[in-house]
């Protein structure tokens, strides 16, 4: 088989009309946004969350698989959680994603699946990978040692199905989303990623009327980030017109510090209070942007900018504290 990559928008290597598409982790951030964004399709969406299989168990998703027996599967599902979580618990980030991986894949190889898309993430490319980081730096130098452990399984993840490439012919693809937020996010605290955090906080604050916020670390570094809707987008893009070993990212193209982060998260709340940084909480890596040259060749765009994301993720937070 040739791969072929992007080229063109209106070329696809798989048309996804009329056909069954299951959704691995269909309650999380990506999960929801794809099932939102694949109803606008011609195609009929199985949306399967633990309810349905346990992913970490090989029986459980073969059943699934067979019972549904699906011409595409999105692999949404994978344990994820912020540096804190990641450096605190490195073997159930790295047991449980390798098994959620392996069992996945082995399950789409026996009941025969057609397209098979592998979500993975930013943290697989070196901590110090020149910017923007191109699909072409992958494992060419260390890993953020705060979320290693989720990155190696994530490598492994597309080094097997790059592998199912080589040995079956398989047209299977794996994608790596930069910093995502939106609808269905984790606000947690200790265990969220810093955007839904820093919502919570400052909403939390200003509701408790706090003289201050606390932000994590210097607030130097540099993060990219996407509204979810986005992402769902540009993977339903890829996974119609996409075929080729290795990742391809999936990012806005556009980065910020944490220092202006929280001040954009702070105004559109409405904390009037000062800031507070606790440097005893680590950074993560310096810097992080994707490189995402080749969707925007291909013709896929974004939709929303980051203060356009915000608000509407946080007006979804507020719609969810109300209807609790």
């Amino acid at each position: 088989m040739t791969s072929a990559r992007i080229t063109d928008p209106t070329h696809k290597v798989w048309d996804i009309t009329g056909k069954t598409v299951l959704v691995l982790g269909a309650k999380g951030l990506v999960g929801s946004a794809l099932i939102r964004r694949l109803s606008q399709d011609n195609c009929k969406v199985f949306a399967a969350t633990r309810a349905e299989a346990d992913f970490i168990d090989a029986r459980s998703t073969l059943a699934l698989f067979e019972r549904v027996k699906p011409d595409a599967v999105i692999l949404a599902a994978a344990k994820v959680g912020g540096i804190l979580a990641n450096r605190d618990n490195p073997v159930s980030f790295l047991e449980d994603n390798l098994l959620i991986q392996l069992n996945a894949l082995r399950a789409a190889h026996t009941v025969d699946v057609d397209r098979f898309l592998l979500l993975g993430s930013s943290c697989i490319y070196p901590k110090f990978a020149a910017q923007p980081i191109a699909e072409t730096s992958l494992m060419t130098g260390p890993l953020e040692p705060t979320n290693d452990a989720y990155a190696i399984a994530k490598i492994a993840g597309i080094r097997l199905v790059d592998a199912y490439r080589q040995q079956y012919g398989r047209r299977w693809i794996s994608a790596m989303p930069t910093n995502l937020y939106g609808p269905n996010d984790n606000f947690d605290l200790t265990t969220g990623h810093v955007l839904p955090a820093l919502l919570r906080k400052f909403h939390e604050a200003k509701a408790a009327g706090a003289p201050s916020v606390e932000i994590w670390g210097s607030g130097t570094a540099r993060r990219e980030f996407m509204h979810v809707d986005d992402c769902a987008d540009a993977l339903v893009f890829c996974l119609q017109t996409y075929d080729a070993a290795g990742p391809v990212n999936i990012g806005s193209g556009v980065d910020i510090s944490i220092n202006d982060l929280a001040h954009i998260i702070q105004d559109r709340v409405g904390f009037e209070g000062p800031l507070k940084r606790d440097l005893s909480k680590p950074d993560g890596t310096p810097a992080k942007l994707m490189d995402n040259s080749r969707l925007l060749a291909a013709g896929w765009q974004p939709k929303r900018d980051l203060k356009t994301g915000i608000s509407q993720t946080y007006e979804w937070y507020l719609n969810s504290l109300a209807s609790t």
